[in-house]
């Protein structure tokens, strides 16, 4: 019969017949270095472990990451690249459309200035036209020129006459033709006076009292006559005689121009 121990059953940790150990636990790196000696290699298997760990010769090798992030950034710079360039092909583009609408704005302006040069140069010649007669107009209406005598008449010889006052304020133009001699004489008042004593006092004809008796001015046997008179622009106190020792038709042209003296002219002085 055997003998009776003691329950060997441990109640509390210290009742143990060998104190607990506390076990670690193996990572399969730690027993894979417990399995193979140091610095060697394992067995078969081992070996044919570590064949199957290694990619197979075919496989592409996978590309780091720094890599692909400096391929990435490449594309992006590419892409901006484009951009930019395309946004410049398009403003040059426009750049050039723009300089040629304004080339054709600048060359239809010059058209248009050349046209407004030329209407320019046609206005101030009219303009210089129109003033030109617009002084003329002035100038007739400030010195109106008038026909005062026009109608032919006849001198039946040597007791008849023609007369005509010459007006005051006007330049007298005396214009006439004859068909044959006569005589004529510029007369003040006082002159012609002179010439009808004379004929009523028997000393000569008319057509020699007129003209022999005082005057300003004679002409004697002529055709023709054209003589500008202007003592009576500041006096009232002349007359023209026409006369002739035979019968002749005269045919009168005799104006006058408005031209007023500042002062007495002539036999009014």
């Amino acid at each position: 019969m055997a003998a009776t121990r003691p329950d060997v059953t441990p109640s509390e940790p210290g009742d143990a017949i060998m104190p607990g150990t506390k076990m670690e636990e193996i990572t399969p790196a730690q027993a894979e270095e417990i399995t193979s000696p140091q610095g060697g290699e394992g067995g078969p298997q081992d070996r044919m472990g570590r064949a199957n760990e290694q990619p197979a010769p075919t496989a592409p090798s996978a590309v780091p990451p720094g890599r692909r992030l400096w391929t990435a950034a490449l594309a992006a710079a590419l892409l901006v690249t484009a951009g930019g360039l395309g946004l410049l092909y398009v403003d040059d583009t426009n750049y050039q459309n723009a300089a040629k609408n304004l080339t054709n704005q600048n060359e239809s302006l010059t058209g248009r200035n050349q046209n407004l040069g030329d209407q320019l140069n046609t206005t101030q010649s009219n303009l210089t036209a129109t003033l030109g007669e617009l002084s003329t107009t002035k100038a007739q209406l400030e010195h109106p020129h008038l026909t005062i005598w026009n109608v032919p008449q006849t001198i039946k010889g040597s007791t008849y006459y023609l007369a005509g006052g010459i007006p005051d304020t006007f330049t007298y133009h005396l214009d006439a033709t004859s068909s044959g001699p006569m005589s004529i004489s510029i007369l003040t008042l006082q002159d012609w006076s002179k010439a009808n004593a004379c004929v009523a006092n028997g000393f000569g004809p008319t057509n020699y009292c007129m003209h022999h008796s005082g005057g300003y001015k004679s002409w004697f046997n002529v055709t023709s006559i054209s003589y500008d008179f202007h003592l009576a622009e500041g006096c009232a106190d002349y007359v023209a005689v026409f006369t002739s020792a035979v019968t002749v038709k005269v045919t009168p042209n005799v104006s006058v121009t408005y031209n007023p003296a500042p002062a007495a002219t002539g036999a009014c002085k």
